[in-house]
């Protein structure tokens, strides 16, 4: 402790770095790590003949190693200690004869211009710029004109530092003025238990002349895992790529020492493009008995599947971390955007840096497993990219799910991990008289296009609830025959096309505020209009409050399946207007006595949804209320008279002779879509 500076400002004092190496002895004081992780850095930027200066050189054996190795032996040292030059020239003089250790201030050096091919300084720009203020940034800007004033034309300043902001920042912004070309690399760590948690960088500064005028900024950074610089578009970016680096190795160190008590999440980049290739959650279970076998493993998401619950949410997760029986589990979701070889290419890219997330404990060269579903990254084609003035970017999608079923998403890129309409694809059925392929000829891609949309499947549970709740209209005895009903939302049309296409006496109005919508359901998801199908593009608050002024009590059913743009409000579906008092009147007013209203609530903010029910209470007397177990989806069915009040029971018969009415002779139905089902847990509030 008593080497330590009462004060920052007191590394720039020569009496606090004699008293410091006095003190210290002949022991090396190495900042910022040793010679051989430097050494890949250092041997791009320095040559044997090279002419190099060493500032702020202290007793480091950074010199004599680069000497020794035959890096380059022309090394020139200074420090403002006389005590270090001394214990330096007696420690090197007889040894290394062409490198020399002088006592000189580097902001005011003998030096003629022009004199060196390089600049090097480990943590001396570090110990002088301790903060902001005037007279520190002054002696900054001193050392700054310095070394460029002893620097020839094409060439390096080489600055090892920690790079904390703003000693990032200024160095950046000081060179990049002068017309330099300014480069970051990080360090590739040894491994080691490091001094310092937080990863060095190397700044490599390469002088031009100043070219008159505004020319172009060149910035770069070079993670420790690749030698290609990445082009940076300014300061500002350059400075927050090394904070998210620093960032990860703070992350790491962390968990490396103590068990997760929340769950991690990060997204690992692609190295050409800077777009997220991998996203990963790191997930412990505190109730697993380590044992050597089981402290740690990587779970490979196939793609498309990372939006379901057991892979999506926190508590799927952890599930799916218990069940596999490992202390830690890393689940891996692919992104669309990126092209994968398999399996074998995944874990080679993946294991060095998972490594970097293991567990405390993790017993030195154990094997960590890479596990999946059925041991392959499945099948994501992406059919349709576009932008839609309204709902932004969105992709249209073919996923392989569990088993051989593939299943066709709509998802809006603003909330990529959600799915916004999806669909079952029938299998491809083939032709009549068709022979059967040969055993040796080549077998079908695994992403070759799957049939038709199977338009009696709602892959939904929210959806099949939604059906489910019409089981409330019609007499004691009766089943909905002819019914007019309106959905606000189309999606990719799944809804409306089962309630077309199963109530055969249904007329169905379609309001969707989005043409881009009805050209996505129409060309992918298999969706047309009829004489029992209209769409309307219009907004759903206009076009109700329309109906409610001309064509009070016309609907049997009206059905809200309209999501919000709004990502702030802890609402996702419908937008908070929809659910305003004096809106849901008019619902109520377009709604026959005897219909209901069906409206999917997603809403994670629990004062707002107390709020929301409320005010469906003061409108709707009868209120009966389904959680989609897994999802924050919560489905209401609304009734405008308390008359037609129905216990489960009732709920569940009704529901059944429903379902029997609507499984005809010839017409499908997904054996596992129980109406019933759907009942069984409504609750009436």
């Amino acid at each position: 402790m008593e080497l330590l500076p009462r004060s920052p400002g007191e590394f720039a004092s020569a009496r606090y770095w004699d008293r410091f190496f006095r003190q210290r002895g002949q022991r090396p004081f190495e900042w910022y790590g040793a010679f051989p992780e430097l050494c890949p850095v250092l041997h791009k930027y320095v040559r044997p003949r090279d002419k190099v200066l060493v500032v702020g050189c202290g007793n480091s054996e950074l010199s004599e190693q680069m000497y020794d190795v035959g890096m380059c032996e022309d090394i020139v040292n200074i420090d403002i200690s006389d005590a270090v030059i001394r214990q330096m020239q007696e420690r090197s003089g007889s040894t290394r004869p062409k490198m020399s250790y002088l006592l000189m201030d580097m902001l005011q050096m003998d030096f003629p211009d022009a004199h060196f091919q390089v600049v090097l300084d480990k943590g001396t720009l570090d110990a002088l710029l301790t903060d902001e203020e005037e007279a520190t940034l002054a002696k900054v800007d001193q050392m700054f004109a310095e070394i460029s004033r002893v620097l020839q034309v094409g060439g390096r300043y080489l600055c090892v530092s920690l790079a904390q902001a703003h000693v990032l920042k200024k160095a950046v912004e000081y060179f990049c003025q002068e017309g330099w070309v300014v480069r970051v690399h990080q360090v590739a760590s040894s491994g080691d238990k490091q001094q310092f948690v937080l990863p060095v960088f190397v700044y490599v500064m390469t002088k031009f002349r100043k070219i008159p005028g505004s020319a172009p900024q060149i910035l770069e950074i070079c993670p420790e895992e690749q030698d290609k610089p990445m082009r940076m578009e300014s300061a500002e970016r350059l400075v927050a790529a090394v904070k998210d680096r620093q960032h990860y190795a703070l992350l790491c160190s962390q968990i490396s020492k103590t068990p997760c008590r929340e769950q991690v999440s990060l997204d690992l980049c692609d190295k050409e493009s800077g777009k997220p290739r991998y996203t990963l959650h790191v997930v412990d279970s505190p109730s697993v008995k380590p044992s050597r076998d089981n402290h740690f493993a990587i779970f490979i998401i196939p793609q498309g599947r990372e939006t379901e619950w057991l892979f999506g949410t926190e508590e799927g997760r952890r599930q799916l971390s218990a069940s596999t029986g490992f202390g830690r589990l890393v689940t891996v979701a692919l992104h669309r955007e990126q092209h994968y070889e398999g399996m074998a290419s995944i874990q080679a890219e993946l294991s060095g840096k998972v490594m970097e997330l293991a567990p405390p404990g993790l017993p030195a060269r154990q094997q960590v497993p890479f596990l999946s579903v059925g041991g392959d990254i499945g099948v994501r084609t992406v059919r349709h990219c576009d932008t839609s003035p309204l709902s932004g970017e969105y992709v249209v999608e073919d996923v392989k799910g569990d088993g051989s079923c593939y299943f066709r998403r709509l998802i809006f890129l603003s909330n990529r991990n959600v799915v916004q309409s999806e669909a079952r694809l029938l299998a491809p059925t083939p032709l009549q008289g068709q022979k059967k392929r040969r055993k040796d000829k080549k077998k079908p891609s695994p992403a070759e296009p799957p049939g038709a949309i199977d338009k009696s499947y709602l892959c939904c549970e929210h959806h099949k609830a939604m059906v489910a709740g019409l089981c409330l209209l019609g007499g004691p005895n009766a089943l909905p025959g002819e019914l007019v009903v309106l959905v606000v939302g189309l999606g990719g049309g799944s809804l409306p096309l089962f309630v077309h296409d199963y109530f055969s006496q249904a007329h169905v109005a379609v309001v969707e505020i989005d043409p881009s919508m009805l050209e996505v359901a129409t060309h992918w998801f298999g969706f047309s209009q009829g004489d029992r199908m209209q769409v309307h593009i219009s907004d759903g608050l206009d076009y109700v409050a329309k109906l409610a002024a001309e064509a009070p009590a016309r609907y049997d059913a009206v059905m809200f399946d309209v999501d919000s743009k709004d990502l702030t409000v802890g609402m996702s579906c419908p937008p908070p207007a929809f659910v305003e008092k004096h809106f849901l009147q008019k619902v109520k007013t377009i709604l026959k006595p005897e219909g209901v209203f069906v409206l999917n609530l997603v809403c994670r903010d629990a004062r707002l949804k107390e709020s929301v029910l409320a005010t469906l209470r003061d409108i709707f007397p009868l209120l009966y209320a389904r959680r989609i177990e897994g999802e924050v989806n919560e489905i209401l069915f609304c009734q405008p008279s308390p008359e037609g009040r129905r216990g489960p029971t009732e709920l569940e018969a009704r529901a059944r002779a429903l379902e029997g009415a609507l499984r005809q002779p010839g017409r499908p139905w997904d054996s596992s879509y129980a109406l019933a089902d759907m009942l069984q847990a409504v609750q009436i509030l």
